[in-house]
């Protein structure tokens, strides 16, 4: 029954014309899955707070950036991006947290090529989920940045739920409607779900949780209930159930 539900929740809602304010859709506009992933990792990184903020801070720094970010990454210094991004702040990020964060992944994606190929330098198919991946590519983009990006990069080995970076995650690897995808290498099984609160509530009213603390543990908790109804894709109903959440509509459409 729960499943049913879900489906028919997915197929009349996870489609673009429900997306909008989510800043997934600043992906939509990158074509090349290098630019799209940086795009997409520096606007889950500053998914935090009111979405009108959100969304205003991913474009003026897009401006910034320009048609390829990718190109722009890889050709800017950290002391070129510090002062392009003097002024700037978003919530508890400065511009020099923001400097230091993005000089950090032009680094990771010169070494490496991708930030992909980043990513699965620290990937095994035999790992149970991405967990153990996402600690090794957080902790390598913390030690590529020349100074610290603070709350724009959360590490799991610190105990966080890492919602910002499941979310990035999700929309790399899964490929729908709204994620448009570009990891290929990495199956959708793996994926944690991106906890906030609107999830956090949606696993305790379904049982997957009892936790109360919304920490990397109650994440896999929740993704393992979810993993039991979709066991291929276990983050398949995350965009409907967080869009429900922000409309206030999950208890009188779902539980």
């Amino acid at each position: 029954m729960v499943k049913k539900k879900l489906e028919c929740l997915y197929e009349k809602y996870n489609h673009r014309q429900y997306v909008h304010p989510d800043p997934v859709e600043f992906l939509y506009n990158f074509a090349l899955p290098g630019d799209r992933e940086i795009v997409g990792f520096l606007a889950s990184a500053l998914a935090y707070g009111r979405v009108r903020q959100i969304n205003n801070s991913v474009s003026r720094v897009l401006q910034v950036m320009g048609a390829s970010p990718l190109h722009f990454l890889l050709h800017t210094s950290w002391g070129s991006f510090r002062k392009l991004l003097s002024g700037f702040s978003h919530r508890f990020a400065t511009g020099d947290n923001l400097a230091a964060f993005l000089a950090g992944v032009g680094n990771l994606v010169a070494e490496h090529g991708s930030l992909q190929a980043a990513f699965l330098a620290g990937y095994s198919e035999h790992d149970e989920n991405v967990l153990p991946a996402l600690s090794s590519f957080a902790e390598a983009v913390f030690a590529a940045a020349p100074a610290d990006p603070e709350h724009l990069l959360a590490l799991p080995a610190r105990g966080s739920a890492c919602k910002r970076l499941n979310l990035f995650l999700r929309w790399m690897v899964r490929q729908d409607a709204v994620d448009m995808g570009g990891w290929s290498r990495i199956p959708k099984s793996h994926l944690i779900i991106p906890l906030d609160t609107h999830m956090h509530r949606v696993g305790l009213k379904l049982g997957f949780t009892k936790r109360k603390q919304g920490n990397m543990i109650t994440a896999l908790e929740v993704t393992e209930g979810f993993k039991a109804l979709t066991p291929e894709d276990p983050v398949r109903y995350d965009f409907i159930l967080t869009r429900l959440g922000v409309w206030g509509k999950i208890d009188q459409s779902f539980l």
